[in-house]
């Protein structure tokens, strides 16, 4: 297994992104957790002991001027990026005959030009060591579509065309791109913004039938990172349950 890797998670301060940060750091990876929530992240940081191995650094992925300034943080501190995890997600639920462009907008500009810029500002830290792992977040729900999320489903449908993309103009720097489309998560916002019917209606949908964990992502995500997925690129991995099929 390789160790001692450069690894950048965004939306690292969320119930995904924690234990993601969780399982890299126990691999002796050094971690850069990125969050737009600093108090999230500080929490985070003061809740592990890690030590050197992970660095916090609040930016709004939204921003290119942040995910550039984060950028050269991780070049002045550590020289290079093996891995980024594109975690980072915005899910509000709002009807789409009361959505105002601002509305659109604010969710297509962290789901979907957010993981731009950060692949954007990290990719040449990538490319100068010759491998990589970018591992985008999408989401189950864009293979049948959920009423009230018809920005968040438009921008994470838009991920899966970005990598496929992506993964054809990198594969020759030794870097691959590839997606993981989780299912309904509960974690601590969806149990607190989600209906009890709704979460009951996913359980009852799946082969496996219970509530999915963030820890759930964990291994699908440490495989995609990891050398065993060397010749795995441009690939959505499906991980729901069994709620769809492919």
């Amino acid at each position: 297994m390789k160790q001692d890797r450069v690894v950048v998670i965004t939306g690292a301060a969320g119930g995904i992104g924690s234990v993601l940060v969780d399982r890299f750091l126990a691999n002796n990876d050094t971690v850069i957790a990125t969050d737009a929530i600093k108090e999230g992240l500080e929490t985070l940081s003061s809740s592990r002991n890690a030590g050197v191995k992970l660095i916090t650094a609040p930016a709004d992925i939204s921003s290119e001027e942040e995910c550039v300034e984060l950028a050269n943080v991780v070049r002045e501190s550590l020289g290079r990026v093996d891995v980024l995890v594109n975690c980072a997600g915005y899910f509000p639920i709002l009807p789409f005959e009361k959505m105002s462009g601002a509305d659109w907008r604010r969710v297509i500009d962290v789901n979907l030009t957010g993981t731009f810029f950060i692949s954007h500002a990290m990719l040449p830290l990538m490319k100068e060591i010759g491998w990589g792992r970018i591992i985008n977040f999408s989401s189950g729900s864009v293979f049948n579509g959920v009423p009230g999320q018809t920005h968040y489903v438009a921008a994470k449908a838009g991920i899966i065309g970005f990598s496929r993309s992506l993964a054809r103009e990198v594969g020759g720097y030794g870097i691959t791109v590839n997606v993981v489309t989780p299912g309904l998560t509960v974690t601590k916002a969806v149990r607190e913004n989600f209906p009890p019917e709704l979460l009951e209606a996913q359980r009852n949908g799946r082969a496996i039938q219970r509530d999915e964990l963030a820890e759930d992502l964990v291994g699908p995500v440490f495989f995609l990172a990891s050398p065993d997925a060397d010749f795995v690129s441009g690939q959505i991995l499906n991980v729901d349950g069994g709620m769809t099929t492919h």
